[in-house]
This record gives C-alpha cells, sequence and structure tokens, in this order.
C-alpha cells in the first residue's frame, strides 16, 4: 500500500514466526484494525473511558499504561462489517478474515500480554480480570496462536486469536470471529464508526479523508450501502 505518510516509510508487515523457535509472549503487538487503530480510542480500553460517538463506558485495563511502542502495519486478510454493535448505534463492527485476501492496515501497539487479554475481554463486554498482573508466565493461549496462527478460544465475536506472524521479535496478535466473510451476512456500519475508523487510519497511516473513505466504502457489509463521498463528508 505504499509509503506511510506518517513515518515515511513503507508500513510494516509481520514476519513468519521460525520453526520450533520459542517466542516470549509476555510483551506483544496488539494488532487493531478497528477503532482501536486510533490511540485516543484505545485509551479508553486501556484506562478507562468511554470514546467520541461510542454508548459504552470502559473501565480499563489492570495496568492502564500507554502502549510501549505503537507503528503502522498491514495485516494479510480482509476487513469487513457485520453483527450489530450497540456500541456504535446498531451498525455493523469490523471483523478480520485472515484468509479473505488482500491486506488489512492496522495499527500495533505494543503491550503487556495482560493488558492484551483485558482489552479482549473489554471486547466481549466483559470485566478485566481482577488482582494484579503486571507480568504474567507464558500465556498458553497467546502461545498456542502465535505456534500455529490461530486458537479459537469461544463462539464470542472477537474469540478467535490471530497471530500473522513477529514484528521486531515479538508476536503479533489480534482477535476477530471464528466464521468467514462468507458465513455472516453484512451490516454496514453507523456514520459514528466510519469518523472513527477513517480517524485512526489518518492518525496510523497519514492516509487521507479522500483514501481511508474510498477504502471504507468498498468494504463488504459497508458496500452499496455507503459511498465514498458519503464516508469523506463525514470526516471532512
Amino acid at each position: 500500500m505504499g509509503t506511510n505518510a506518517v513515518t515515511g516509510r513503507p508500513p510494516h508487515r509481520p514476519r513468519p514466526v521460525p520453526a520450533g523457535r520459542p517466542v516470549d509472549t509476555r510483551r506483544v503487538w496488539y494488532a487493531a484494525y478497528g477503532s482501536n487503530t486510533h490511540r485516543e480510542r484505545l485509551m479508553c480500553y486501556l484506562a478507562g473511558g468511554r470514546p467520541p460517538g461510542g454508548a459504552r463506558t470502559y473501565p480499563g485495563c489492570r495496568d492502564p499504561r500507554p502502549p510501549e511502542r505503537s507503528l503502522p502495519v498491514l495485516l494479510p486478510g480482509l476487513l469487513y462489517f457485520a453483527t450489530s454493535s450497540p456500541v456504535w448505534g446498531g451498525g455493523g463492527r469490523a471483523f478480520h478474515d485472515p484468509d479473505g485476501g488482500g491486506e488489512t492496515p492496522a495499527y500495533a501497539h505494543l503491550l503487556t500480554a495482560a493488558q492484551f487479554r483485558d482489552i479482549a475481554a473489554q471486547e466481549m463486554y466483559r470485566e478485566p480480570g481482577a488482582g494484579p498482573d503486571p507480568d504474567p508466565d507464558p500465556d498458553p493461549d497467546l502461545a498456542g496462536a502465535v505456534a500455529h496462527g490461530r486458537v479459537r478460544l469461544g463462539p464470542g465475536r472477537y474469540e478467535t486469536l490471530v497471530c500473522p506472524g513477529l514484528l521486531d521479535g515479538r508476536p503479533v496478535l489480534t482477535f476477530t470471529a471464528p466464521w468467514h466473510r462468507g458465513e455472516v451476512a453484512g451490516n454496514p456500519p453507523s456514520a459514528a464508526y466510519l469518523r472513527q475508523l477513517a480517524a485512526g487510519l489518518a492518525a496510523a497511516h497519514g492516509w487521507s479523508a479522500v483514501r481511508a473513505a474510498e477504502y471504507l466504502a468498498t468494504r463488504p457489509g459497508a458496500a452499496g450501502h455507503w459511498t465514498p463521498e458519503e464516508v469523506a463528508a463525514l470526516v471532512a
């Protein structure tokens, strides 16, 4: 997708996990492809709060520190919109199909494993785990995702962990639904959600409003319901 307008360099792509080599999962890159591409939105998950345009206040992580680093990345696979989000007015949520072809722009945040787990819990409208856990022992679920590329932890919409590879020696992890794009009906996202996604693409990748709008309006679930011009008008 060319040079990143924020860094002046191409966005990062995860590298394959070397076979048979142990990988430390105490620090991981959380690859956010939805609204958490925007740092302000991510901080609502880390420190607690309600994002602009959202309908839910998040409790935050047990460890509220900001990411150690954040880097623009490209994930193999397809972004699409499906199900219904009460947080964003009933519009479709963003999901990632790693087998859907193409690439998905994302923002990778370097977090502790405990922070990653607490964000995943909040995505499922659960409370983060209780008790201090600043540097947990290696997490078997995260290790399984690194070793096998994907681990299904449950049937929920964000209970499947995907690891496309490593970045600077740390595993890149994201969560998505257990189904593929063709196995679920699309649902167009709300205006507030699209506005947040476009802002995240601008912050992470330096995309213009026009480029972000063209990308978002052509994703499955949004295509045919939103035009690039309508999306661009939301963020102009």
